[in-house]
């Protein structure tokens, strides 16, 4: 099973794909960057078209978003909510099912208590994926959290979520 794990926003949606197998396996992440230049509507055209070809090409069985933290500007958490709409509608027009899960939810699953930073984050995901080097840029590492608390949330892996 491909898991496709999805960070939000509007000038960087970060995504990461793993594999359940015996212990969960990074397959790829990256960024999607848009233009701040580039009109709105243009930005979340974008995100769409981009979101539509990584599942193409990954070819997910679920993908897991997180959720929008409200904390002061609700300008930006807004526009973050519009770009999440884009990023299901691509995720459905694929047939995926879609999965949210909330930030405080996400940091308590992988690094064990809900007010992590994204040191300690990044630094859990190396461990549990057993990676050998830094995760850049830090959008994806948010979108593999995303991912790892699906996995361990839906006991889909043979690896502890603690």
């Amino acid at each position: 099973m491909i898991i496709l794990g999805i960070d939000p926003g509007l000038a960087a949606t970060g995504w990461a794909a793993l594999k359940k197998e015996k212990k969960p396996k990074l397959i790829d992440y990256g960024c999607i960057k848009t233009e701040k230049k580039d009109g709105f509507d243009k930005r979340l055209d974008f995100i769409f078209k981009e979101v539509k070809k990584i599942t193409l090409q990954i070819k997910p069985q679920a993908v897991a978003i997180e959720g929008i933290f409200f904390a002061q500007n609700s300008k930006t958490a807004i526009k973050v909510a519009q770009a999440m709409g884009v990023i299901k509608l691509a995720c459905q027009k694929s047939k995926v099912p879609i999965y949210e899960y909330a930030p405080l939810h996400i940091k308590t699953t992988v690094a064990g208590y809900g007010r992590a930073q994204k040191k300690e984050m990044e630094s859990m995901i190396i461990k549990k994926l057993k990676l050998k080097k830094r995760i850049k840029p830090s959008h994806a590492v948010d979108a593999i959290a995303v991912s790892l608390t699906h996995l361990f949330s839906n006991n889909l892996s043979g690896a502890g979520g603690s």
